[in-house]
Order: structure tokens, then sequence, then C-alpha cells
């Protein structure tokens, strides 16, 4: 959905999850011509049609800060090794570039270790690297920091990293910086990427689904109670300021176990935390509708996981609620991909045609 706008097309998907597979069939027809699920290992090189680009948003379970930090050869992560696995099979016909994804955790799992091994392995297939991140908060109000290694086989100039170090901090986290100096002497390139939009600073609110107190979705005033008891003092008497003004207020909220007790943990701010899966203690967040006397709570909804990911309404959800949100909760936001084709990947695929 992303790399449509760009004039990209999909000759080719893969997810090991008949779940995904379902939403996706639901908005792309011709899905059953080119998705195939089954694991990665599993999946035979020559049944892939040659393309201009590869994409590897690989598991972040193993390498995430909030995961079990196994590294890049955990159960799932090690997903990564099942596409260059793929790509050495495709031997020179292996696209011309690939775009690998995933969490901030990459830069730190292993102690640098796991970022260093992909981008050595990108490098063994003849592939020169250039790094950033990207936050989807500058597209959505969700704060969503990921990290992007463009690889290409174009004629491309290497470079000494100066240039990808003079980088702004919208694409250039300090974590990112000291990892890029630690593998100097591996095989780089530099794209000149203009400045992404600024953060967002508000915008949840105007995301959300209208409904009116009576829906079943708010929770028991039980429910409510107990999650308010949830909060530390701090939280509880922010929210009981916005529960006094004579205006209506949005704010999300995760529970998240503290020193062995639950908490209930309220963002200050009209934007989302990150989306995850629903699967897990931490993983749902969830809203708070407070003003003119009262406090309302919920689960953020399928459709507005969907809107902060950057999808839009046309979009069909007829999966049940915990398969949605996992499903949403575990992609790419859509408008990020999107600034990405725009300012890397078809400004280098044009050079390249125009060339030949």
């Amino acid at each position: 959905m992303g790399l449509e706008p760009g004039g990209w097309q999909t000759v080719f998907a893969n997810d090991i999850s008949e779940k995904k597979y379902e939403m996706y069939k639901s908005f792309f027809p011709d899905a059953d011509n080119h998705y195939k699920i089954g694991n990665v290992f599993d999946i035979a090189p020559g049944n892939i049609p040659k393309s201009i680009l590869a994409t590897c948003s690989f598991p972040c379970i193993d390498l995430s800060l909030a995961g079990n930090m196994s590294g890049i050869n955990g159960k799932h992560s090690s997903a990564f090794w099942g596409v260059i696995r793929i790509l050495k099979a495709q031997g020179e016909s292996t696209p011309p570039l690939i775009l690998v994804e995933n969490v901030p955790g990459w830069l730190y799992s292993n102690n640098g270790n796991d970022f260093r091994l992909t981008v050595q392995a990108l490098n063994d297939l003849g592939y020169a690297c250039d790094v950033f991140v990207l936050d989807a908060l500058r597209f959505t109000p969700q704060s969503r920091l990921r990290v992007f290694i463009i690889g290409t086989k174009l004629p491309a100039p290497t470079t000494n990293i100066f240039h990808t170090l003079q980088r702004p901090p919208s694409l250039l986290s300090g974590q990112l910086k000291k990892c890029i100096i630690a593998n100097h002497d591996l095989k780089w390139f530099y794209i000149k990427l203009s400045a992404p939009p600024p953060l967002q600073k508000n915008g949840l609110s105007g995301i959300l689904e209208q409904m009116d107190d009576t829906d079943n979705r708010w929770w028991s005033e039980d429910e409510v109670q107990r999650h308010f008891n949830m909060m530390n003092y701090a939280h509880r008497q922010m929210v009981t300021r916005l529960i006094k003004d004579d205006h209506v207020t949005y704010r999300t909220f995760y529970r998240r176990v503290r020193q062995g007790q639950q908490k209930a943990e309220v963002r200050r701010d009209d934007i989302a935390g990150c989306l995850r899966t629903a699967v897990g203690g931490s993983g749902k967040q969830f809203i708070i509708k407070a003003g003119n006397g009262r406090l309302k709570m919920r689960t953020l909804t399928p459709r507005e996981y969907a809107r902060l990911q950057g999808v839009p309404d046309r979009y069909p959800i007829n999966v049940n609620g915990i398969q949605a949100l996992t499903g949403f909760g575990d992609a790419v936001c859509v408008p990020v991909i999107t600034w990405i084709a725009q300012n890397a990947l078809s400004p280098l695929i044009g050079e390249y045609l125009q060339a030949a």
C-alpha cells in the first residue's frame, strides 16, 4: 500500500500467518496470484519472479527492548536469514534494491552485533547499504520509531560515512550514529534525503471512532474504577484534572507491570504510543475519555489501529478484533513507506533506468 502510489507493483509476498493473509486479501484482490503463505525457509527461490526491489520486515520479538532480546538468531527474528538464503540462491537475479525494516532494539541487540551481522550479510550479497531512522509520528499521531536499511547493487559511490553522520536527528538517532561509527569498515553508500515532516504534537482525538456513552465497547464503571486505582499518584492526579475540565479530552494508556504490580500508565499528550500486537500483557493500548465530570475507558478499535498506521477507511476489516489488532500492530506505517519510496527508492531506480 505504501509503495503503490509511486508506481510500484507487488509480484510476490510471503508471511507465515494465514490470519495476516486474510487481512491482506480483503484489500488486494490479486493476492492469490502473488502471495505465498508459509515459512520463509520453505520458500523455493526459483518460484519468486525477478524484481527490482525486495523488502524484508522480519519479526522484531527477539530484538525488541520489550521482547526477549534473543537476537537475530532467535526463534522469530531469524526469519531474516530465510530472506538471505533466498537472495543467495537467486545469484545474479537478485533485485538491485532491498529495504529492511525493524525496531530500534535492533541497534542494541547483542551489543550491536546483530545490526552488524545484518549489514555484513547484505554486503556479502553485493549490496552497499545506507541506514536511517524514521518515526511514524511524522505522518500519523502514533509514536513509532523504526530503523530502515536500503541496500543497492546499482552503481553508487561508496562513502566513508561522513555524509551519513551529518544527517539531522530526524533521520539519525544517537544509537544509530554509534552503530555506524562502530561499523565504519562495512560497505556503505549515501542517499541524499530530504528532511521528513516535523513530529506531530496532537491528532489522536481526530482519528478516534465516534461512539456515544451507551456503546457497549465502553467498559463498566467497575472496570474503569479498577484501572483508575491502578494508576500511580501522578497519573491519577492528571486524570482527575481532566475529569474536572468542561471539555472532553482523550488519552491513551498501557497496562504495565512495575515492581511486580500491574499499573495503568497514561500518556500526557494527544498522541498514541507505539502500536503492538494484541498478544501479551502490555500489548494492547487503551483510551481514556475524560471531562465534564465523567471518565470512560475502552480498548482502541481495529479501525483506530488502522488509521494510526495510515491505512484509509476503505480498507475492509472483516476479521475478529484480536486478529485485526495484531495484524495492524505488526504492520509498517503506510505513509512512512510512501515517503521512503518518494525520497529514496524511486529516485535510485529512476537514475538506474535513465542510465540504462
